[in-house]
C-alpha cells in the first residue's frame, strides 16, 4: 500500500488531528474566485487517496505514525462542506451546521478532508528525518523532497521502509499507553450524521472552472481528471487499471529542488492476486497541441522508470495527453518512440518496446467530464 506524509506547524495541531482522525489542508480562496494551479494540485492528491493507504505526520524534522486512511462513509476523502470545491468566500454563520470541521471561522479554509485511524498506533515517539533516510537510502525518493510541501504521497516500497522503521523504533513500547496518542471517534460520528452526496469528491467542479467550451486552461485540472478517471473509474478508463497512482512524481530525486524534473502521472499495477508489480505507468500532459519536446520528455521518463524500477521496458506503459497531435509530433513518435532491449541470458532475446500512446482530450460541458480518445497512428 502507499502512504501519505502530512506536514504540520505545531504539536497542538498534531494532537488535535490524531485525536479526531481527520486531516485537512488549509486553503485560501483566491481573490478572483478561480482555483490556481497549487490548489488544483492539492485537490489531485486527495483524488488519489484510497482506504488502507498509510498516514504519517511531519513536524520539526520528526515523523509521527502510524495510521491508515479509512472509509468512515463511502470514501476516505470528502468535502468539508457542500460545494467546498467551488472557490467562493462562504458565510461561516450560515454554513457552520453543514461543516464537518466547524470550530471556528478558520475552518472555512478546510475545503477537503481525509479520514483515518490507528494502524497500529500513532506513537508519541517521533523518528528523526535524517535517521529515517539513513535507515534505507535506496528506498526513499519522495521523502527527500518533503520540504515546503503540505503533504506528499510515497509508493509501496518507500511506505514499507518508513512503516518498518517507525515500528522498530517503538517495538518495546507497543504496550505502553503513554507512548500512544489519544484518539476518539466523535468527529467520525459527526461525518456519518452529516454525509450525503454533496460531500463527495470528484473532479467535475475543478474542471468546469478551468474550461472554455471543450478546452481546459490548466494542465493541472486535466491531471486531476486523469487521476480521478484512473482511481475511481479504473475498469472503464482508457488508461487501464492501476493499483497505485500519483501525480507530480519526482523523476530526479538527487538534483537541487529548483531543477527537478517531474512526470505528471506515475503509477503501477500488480499481477492479479499477488503483490508482484506487473506494469508501470507514466503520463505527460499538454493542455494545447503537443510539441516534439513532449515526445523527448516522455521517453526520458520511460528510460528513468526502466532504470529505477522495472529493468524491463516491456513492463512500461506510456501516454501523452493533449488537445491535438500535429503530424510532425506523430512522425517523431514513430521515429524515436521505441526502445530495443535484451532480455534473458539462456537464451537471450532481443525485443522492441513501442508502447507509447497518444490520447486526445475534449471537455464535455453537459457532463462536466473530460472525454479521452486515442489518436490512431499509422506507422
Amino acid at each position: 500500500m502507499a502512504g501519505y506524509i502530512f506536514t504540520l506547524d505545531s504539536f497542538d495541531s498534531l494532537n488535535e488531528i490524531i485525536k479526531n482522525g481527520v486531516y485537512s489542508t488549509n486553503i485560501n480562496v483566491p481573490k478572483k474566485n478561480n482555483w490556481l494551479t497549487p490548489h488544483e494540485g492539492t485537490f489531485t492528491d486527495y483524488l488519489s487517496m484510497k482506504e488502507g493507504d498509510n498516514v504519517y505526520f511531519f513536524i520539526d524534522r520528526k515523523i509521527y505514525g502510524i495510521g491508515k486512511l479509512k472509509n468512515v462513509v463511502e470514501d476516505c476523502k470528502l468535502l468539508n462542506f457542500p460545494n467546498a470545491d467551488i472557490p467562493i468566500v462562504n458565510d461561516y454563520t450560515e454554513l457552520k451546521k453543514e461543516m464537518i470541521l466547524n470550530k471556528t471561522l478558520f475552518n472555512l479554509k478546510n475545503r477537503f478532508i481525509c479520514t483515518f485511524e490507528n494502524n497500529p498506533y500513532f506513537f508519541t515517539t517521533g523518528v528523526d528525518m535524517d535517521d529515517v533516510l539513513a535507515s534505507n537510502p535506496s528506498a526513499f525518493k519522495m521523502l527527500r523532497v518533503l520540504w515546503k510541501l503540505s503533504f506528499i504521497k510515497i509508493d509501496d516500497i518507500e511506505n514499507k521502509a518508513l512503516f518498518d522503521f517507525i515500528l522498530k523504533t517503538n517495538e518495546y513500547e507497543l504496550a505502553n499507553p503513554y507512548n500512544i496518542f489519544y484518539t476518539e471517534d466523535l468527529l467520525h460520528k459527526r461525518i456519518k450524521s452529516l454525509y450525503n452526496n454533496s460531500f463527495r469528491v470528484t473532479s467535475k467542479n475543478i474542471l468546469d472552472l478551468a474550461a472554455d467550451e471543450d478546452y481546459i486552461r490548466h494542465e493541472m485540472a486535466i491531471e486531476a481528471a486523469i487521476v480521478d478517471n484512473i482511481s475511481n473509474n479504473s475498469s472503464s478508463s482508457i488508461f487501464g487499471e492501476w493499483d497505485y497512482v500519483s501525480h507530480q512524481v519526482v523523476a530526479s530525486p538527487f538534483k537541487p529542488v529548483d531543477y527537478m524534473d517531474k512526470m505528471d502521472v506515475f503509477g503501477y499495477r500488480y499481477i492479479a492476486g499477488f503483490s508482484t508489480i506487473s506494469k508501470y505507468l507514466t503520463i505527460e500532459i499538454k493542455k494545447d497541441r503537443a510539441t516534439e519536446d513532449v515526445v523527448h520528455q516522455i521517453m526520458k521518463y520511460v528510460d528513468w522508470i526502466n532504470q529505477e524500477y522495472s529493468n524491463d521496458y516491456g513492463m512500461i506503459e506510456a501516454f501523452v495527453v493533449a488537445k491535438h497531435f500535429p503530424k510532425e509530433v506523430i512522425n517523431l513518435k514513430n521515429k524515436i518512440g521505441r526502445r530495443v532491449y535484451t532480455k534473458g541470458r539462456r537464451p537471450a532475446m532481443t525485443l522492441e518496446w513501442s508502447n507509447l500512446r497518444f490520447i486526445k482530450y475534449r471537455y464535455c460541458q453537459s457532463s462536466k467530464n473530460i472525454i479521452f480518445e486515442e489518436e490512431m497512428i499509422q506507422t
